[in-house]
Formats: C-alpha cells, sequence, structure tokens
C-alpha cells in the first residue's frame, strides 16, 4: 500500500486532519487500532473554541453542529456565595464557544470520511513506525492475520498519549514536562436538563464542582474528588448530594437529577513533550500534550495542531514549500505552552488542594475577586477561553 500521508489514529485529530487533506487532493489512509463503536463509545469534551468550529466548518463537517449544537456567549464563575458572568461575546469581539460533543464531532467525521472513500483501517493491530528519520519512511501493521506494509511520505501521529507514535520517538530526543494533579474529576452523564443556559464553574470549601451539558436535554456533571477515590463507591444520590452543596443555593434548588447513563473519574494532569515532531513524524493532540480539562482546552488544542499540520502539508504538496515542515513543532508549541498555562491557571485558581491552608484559599479569592473585578481580567479569561487565535503559516 501507499500514500501521501499515514495518519495513525482514528480519534477526532486524526478524522479531522484526514478530513481536511482529502479535500486538499492530499491522499491519506488511516489506522486505528480499535473499532469504529469503541472509538465512539469514548466520553469526552464537548466545548468547541470558536476556531475549532470554524475549522470543521472549513472541512465540510458542520452540518449537524451548526444546527444541534449549542453556541454559548458565556458562562459563569460562582465562589464565596458570588454568581459572576464572564460576557465571552462582548469581551473577546464578537467569539463564542460551541456546545457539541467529542462524540458528535466524531460521528460526523466518520460518516464523512466514509462518504469521500478515503481509506481508513480499524482494528489494524501491531502497528510499527518505520525510517521516520529516512528517506523512505514507513508503516505496518497487522490486519485479518496479514502483515501490511504502508508507504508514505509524512506520518500524523493522532492516536493520544498511549499510543504508539511518540513511543516510536528515542527517548532522548525528546523533553518531557509534567505535573500531576493531587485530584481527579468524577463525572456523570445524565438525561436530564441544565440546571443553567450556560456553564458554571464553582470553588467551594469542599470542593471544586462544574456544571456542563451535551445538549438540551443531555447534561455533564462533575465534582472534583481525591486522586485515590473509586467510583464505585459513588452512588447516583451520593453524586447529587455532594453536586448540590458545592453550588449557589438558588442554582442548587433548580437541579434536577436523574439516574446516571455514564460515570467516570477521571485524573488530572499537565504534560507536553518538546519537540513534536520526529523525522517525518508529526505529533498531534494528545500525543504530545494533555492538559486538565479546568480550561475546556483539550481537544480544542489537536484541533489547532490539526490545522497547523493541515496548512504545512497543504503548501508543501501545492507550492513545494517544504523549509516549512520543519516549523511544526515550534509554531504548535507556542500555543501549546499558552493553553497549558490557562489551564494550569483555572485549576489553580478553583480547585482545593490538600495543603491549601487558610493563606493558599485567601490567594484563590483574591485572585478570583481581582480578575473579576477588572475590565482587563475579564477579557484575560474570555479571550484564552474562546480560544488565542491560530497562527498563520507563510
Amino acid at each position: 500500500m501507499k500514500t501521501q500521508v499515514a495518519i495513525i489514529g482514528a480519534g477526532p485529530s486524526g478524522l479531522l486532519l484526514g478530513q481536511l487533506l482529502h479535500n486538499a487532493g492530499i491522499d491519506t489512509v488511516i489506522l486505528e487500532r480499535q473499532s469504529p463503536d469503541y472509538v465512539l463509545g469514548r466520553i469526552r469534551a464537548g466545548v468547541l473554541e470558536q476556531g475549532m468550529v470554524d475549522l470543521l466548518r472549513e472541512a465540510g463537517v458542520s452540518e449537524r453542529m451548526d444546527r444541534e449544537g449549542l453556541v454559548h456567549d458565556g458562562f459563569e464563575l460562582a465562589f464565596e456565595g458570588r454568581q459572576e458572568r464572564i460576557d465571552l461575546k462582548t469581551l473577546s469581539g464578537g467569539k463564542t464557544v460551541m456546545i457539541y460533543g467529542q462524540t458528535e464531532v466524531t460521528r460526523d467525521l466518520m460518516e464523512a470520511r466514509k462518504a469521500s472513500g478515503a481509506l481508513s483501517v480499524y482494528e489494524a493491530s501491531n502497528v510499527q513506525l518505520h525510517e521516520l528519520k529516512g528517506e523512505k519512511p514507513y508503516v505496518t501493521f497487522e490486519k485479518n492475520g496479514e502483515t501490511v506494509r504502508l508507504d508514505c511520505d509524512h506520518i500524523a501521529g493522532c492516536d493520544g498519549y498511549h499510543g504508539i507514535s511518540r513511543q516510536s520517538i528515542p527517548a532522548d530526543a525528546l523533553k518531557t514536562f509534567e505535573r500531576v494533579y493531587p485530584f481527579g474529576w468524577l463525572g456523570v452523564l445524565a438525561d436530564t436538563p441544565p440546571v443553567n443556559e450556560e456553564l458554571i464553574y464553582a470553588n467551594h470549601e469542599r470542593g471544586f464542582a462544574l456544571c456542563s451539558m451535551r445538549s438540551k436535554t443531555r447534561t455533564r456533571y462533575y465534582v472534583q474528588v481525591s486522586a485515590d477515590e473509586k467510583v464505585e463507591d459513588w452512588s447516583d444520590e451520593r453524586f447529587w448530594d455532594e453536586l448540590k452543596q458545592r453550588l449557589p443555593a438558588e442554582t442548587a434548588a433548580r437541579l434536577v437529577t436523574g439516574p446516571s447513563i455514564e460515570k467516570s473519574i477521571a485524573p488530572l494532569r499537565s504534560f507536553v513533550v518538546e519537540p513534536m515532531q520526529y523525522g517525518h513524524l508529526f505529533l498531534v493532540g494528545d500525543a504530545a500534550h494533555i492538559v486538565p480539562p479546568t480550561g475546556a482546552k483539550g481537544l480544542n488544542l489537536a484541533a489547532s495542531d490539526v490545522c497547523t499540520l493541515y496548512r504545512i502539508l497543504t503548501k508543501v504538496y501545492h507550492d513545494a514549500r517544504t523549509d516549512l515542515l520543519q516549523r511544526y513543532s515550534e509554531v504548535c508549541l507556542r500555543r501549546v505552552w499558552k493553553a497549558e498555562r490557562f489551564s494550569w491557571w483555572m485549576t489553580s485558581l478553583l480547585h482545593r488542594f490538600p495543603d491549601t491552608d487558610d493563606f493558599g484559599h485567601r490567594i484563590q479569592q483574591t485572585e478570583l475577586d481581582y480578575f473579576l473585578g477588572s475590565e482587563a481580567g475579564r477579557k484575560t479569561i474570555a479571550e484564552n477561553y474562546v480560544g488565542l487565535p491560530y497562527e498563520p503559516i507563510e
């Protein structure tokens, strides 16, 4: 087999890159070790930055998102009995976010890929990357008991934190930056109406809480729990009781509870590797970086990586601009670190850490009070939340 760009991973980043490149006349093959149903079963993010929304529209896969997604002009911060709204649209010059689940984004991209006739190989096992710094890179994988070789020009590693792509780079060629947080998020998905029209981020003495949603009839709620908590210890009743205690009284009174359809605990970490490329291999999304979900940046950061690689490869194939290939990592990392900073800041601001004393608590409250009491502070929050601009490739 032969293609121009081999894409490892059929999650949203791999599928979006494949769709954009296909539309640009660049041949791709996507390899995924799991089944389509498994990929669609992952419950993930649901807040899309303006830049990602625009990129999905550019890829021609936005019809259902534009019809069913919820455009949010703002969100709320609750602390010390106060509830303050960040007016994203006004403060960011007209930008908004879209509430549309990652599962739905993936489904739309899968259907577009199938309609295009471009090749995706699911349940491809033992994927191996070869000659990454050679003139002729290639990928091998096993399917139906046979070993297949896929020759290509470039490889996009869109296979996540645990994937083979980053593992294929010699350890001494990468520098790793990491911070593991001493707590996780217990999340519940329920078919109940949202308690509020917009998201609520709550800082409470019992810990952080988030009221989010996937649609007007499906909600996603989170509470901060210790790192050693077990999801089996949390009945639906216990979760709802805890959530109510962490919300402002008026909001808690409006909360509609119901049976959970999914419940899980996600650990929180910040993680970055540098560089994000090695020879003909380009790391995309979670393969290169992880952010705590507090700033709603994970999927969105993957989308900005996709945009950068797509624009570079388009110029490589259409304009012979091979010089741009070496710029991928530096361009991506500038935005990655800014998103890491915002996610770390939001996490530090809204959670209770085990070693937080009275002084630390006062600093948290004062930081919130300062930013919310300043037009410049509110603008800083808004412009980061809706997403910083994508860097042009010239």
